[in-house]
């Protein structure tokens, strides 16, 4: 068994023909150019070209400001189908596991750290918010042992009051609208914060529970 297709190996009765290796090659790398994946390319892509219009004109061109807002809202909206897309159809890949969430955290990183060096955005924003991400991306390194820590609902409103008010911070606002990005990014700070603390509550039960289990196996096998 080669574990190829027929169709891939050339023949019905499960021959080889030549170029039956390139065919599963083909079907190996075809797996990697799926949608979700190139959606993930797009938004790697899309982080250097963000910075560059956003930190165009020394940054405060209102022109350069809303092309950078375009780049980061199709970073956002690609960000919402890619993880779906691969979910729904079977395209999870190594590769995506390991891009996406890079992806993720590159754009917001990238239009936080710029939006403070610029001055529109208090460093300590971009302290806590960063700091949250790096922290629970390690945590879930720390725990994985035991399982797996499952993306909220909270966390799931703190990814869109994120990128709404980060949105809102890349245009250039003035007036009402600029004091009510002030407020979508209050409410992000605080669900930064609380869902934070609650992954690391799930880290701790996970861990102790992990823990517990791996001693009751250790007691049986004694």
């Amino acid at each position: 068994m080669t574990g190829v297709p027929a169709s891939a190996a050339g023949g019905a009765g499960g021959k080889p023909v030549p170029g039956g290796k390139l065919g599963a090659a083909a079907v190996n790398q075809a797996s990697l150019w799926n949608i979700a994946n190139i959606l993930t390319m797009i938004r790697l892509l899309l982080v250097p070209g963000f910075v560059m219009l956003l930190l165009a004109d020394g940054g405060y061109d209102p022109a350069w400001r809303s092309l950078a807002w375009a780049a980061f809202a199709i970073a956002m909206i690609t960000d919402l189908f890619d993880g779906h897309l691969a979910r729904t159809y079977n395209l999870v890949t190594d590769f995506g596991k390991i891009a996406d969430p890079i992806a993720d955290k590159a754009i917001m990183g990238a239009a936080l750290i710029c939006l403070s060096s610029l001055g529109d955005l208090p460093w300590w924003v971009t302290g806590v918010i960063l700091g949250r991400e790096l922290g629970i991306t390690l945590l879930r390194f720390i725990v994985i042992r035991y399982g797996v820590i499952p993306a909220s609902r909270g966390g799931k409103m703190k990814t869109l009051a994120q990128g709404t008010a980060v949105g809102m911070y890349v245009l250039a606002l003035t007036g009402p609208l600029a004091t009510l990005r002030f407020w979508v990014m209050a409410v992000a700070v605080v669900l930064t914060v609380v869902t934070g603390l609650d992954y690391v509550r799930q880290a701790i039960v996970l861990r102790r529970q992990g823990r517990e289990k791996e001693r009751a196996e250790a007691l049986e096998r004694s």
